[in-house]
Parts: structure tokens; C-alpha cells; sequence
């Protein structure tokens, strides 16, 4: 069921169609953490909806992809998408705190992320996985949609598991964690009056 979405504030739309995929999005950095996301990959949409839900973003994807071949075009694409419709949303991020951090534990599994809003994208991935699947989603694809979200988001990101054994923690404390960074990093400071978070007087580009 799609969402209701404001007119205003920050708000952002973003849509890109290839040979291998088709995807739309649609993100209010204001929400509340609703959700209708729906990627043809079914352990990616639930990572999607956890992201939604503990960033307080409201989220739509909409993903059709060539799943015939395999699950990585959609991954990597929605990534792109989603980290398109991020930046778009975010404008110039004035007024915003810019960084964020959290520590995501989920039974015996403890997962770090750390980021900086800085429009200059980085990522450190220091996740390993024991299987090669979790359920039918190859596990080396979440590095490719995390990578793809901080590339096109511009986010300088740092996520670490810092320990764990069952992979389908390991890779939801991932998102998880992703989530309540973001979340913390493009909070509204009302001392910042809308003005840079940088002593350069804008974020690079």
C-alpha cells in the first residue's frame, strides 16, 4: 500500500531504470518509520523495513530487477537509489548534527556504525560472514548495497561487527546499526539556525 508522503520539507523522489533493473524511491527523512518496500528479495526487504523503522524514515521501494541471473544488480542498484534519494532529500544538510554513531547488539551478536554527512562517501566494511546464504541472499552482497548507499548518500561510513556467530544477526545489527547512526547524523539542530555543520561553510561534494 503506498505511503501518504508531505509536499515539503524533506522529502525526495528519486527513480533510475537499466537493462538489469528498474527502481523507484521514495523517502521523507521526517517520518515515522513506515514502510512498503518491495525489492523481489525477500531478506533485503526485511533489512529495508528494520531500516526504515529504527532511522525513522518513512521508505518506499518499489524494485524490479533480473533476478533470473542473480540477486546482485538489485541489491546494488537500490543502494544507488536509495542513497540518491537520501542526498536529495538532505539538499545542502544544513542545520544538521552530521555525525552519528550506535552499537546494535542482537542476542550474541554486537555491531558498531559510525558516519559523517560529509558529501565526501567512504566505507569501511568489517563484517564477516560464516555462509555464503542467508536464506537465498548471497551474504557478500550486503558490503555491495552498503557500499552503494554511502557512495551515493556521501557518507564517510565505518561499520564494524564486533563479534557474533549467527549471520542473520550479524547482517540485521548491520542495518540496524546503519539506521540509528543515520538517524542521530541528520537530526535537525536548532543552535545550527540551518547553517553548515562544516568550518568550510558547505560539504563537499
Amino acid at each position: 500500500m503506498p505511503l501518504d508522503f508531505p509536499t515539503s520539507g524533506r522529502v525526495a523522489e528519486h527513480s533510475r531504470k537499466t537493462k538489469e533493473t528498474d527502481i523507484r524511491v521514495r523517502m521523507d527523512l521526517d517520518g515515522t518509520g513506515r514502510s512498503d518496500v518491495s525489492t523481489g528479495i525477500g531478506f533485503l526487504d526485511h533489512m529495508l523495513e528494520g531500516f526504515a523503522k529504527h532511522s525513522l524514515i518513512d521508505l518506499e521501494v518499489e524494485a524490479k530487477g533480473d533476478l533470473h541471473i542473480d540477486m546482485h544488480h538489485t541489491t546494488e542498484d537500490v543502494g544507488i537509489v536509495m542513497g540518491l534519494a537520501a542526498a536529495k532529500a538532505l539538499g545542502d544538510a544544513g542545520g544538521i548534527h552530521r555525525f552519528g554513531h550506535a552499537y546494535v547488539p542482537m542476542d550474541e551478536t554486537l555491531t558498531r556504525a559510525a558516519l559523517d554527512v560529509s558529501k565526501r562517501p567512504y566505507l569501511i566494511w568489517k563484517v564477516a560472514f560464516s555462509r555464503d546464504k542467508i536464506g537465498e541472499m548471497d551474504t557478500e552482497l550486503f558490503k555491495e548495497w552498503f557500499h552503494a548507499f554511502a557512495t551515493n548518500a556521501g557518507l564517510c561510513l565505518h561499520v564494524e561487527n564486533l563479534y557474533g556467530t549467527n549471520n542473520h544477526h550479524i547482517a540485521e545489527s548491520c542495518f540496524k546499526a546503519l539506521a540509528k547512526a543515520f538517524d542521530m547524523a541528520i537530526r535537525l539542530d536548532e543552535r545550527r539556525a540551518g547553517a553548515s555543520p562544516s568550518t568550510k561553510g558547505s560539504l563537499g561534494s
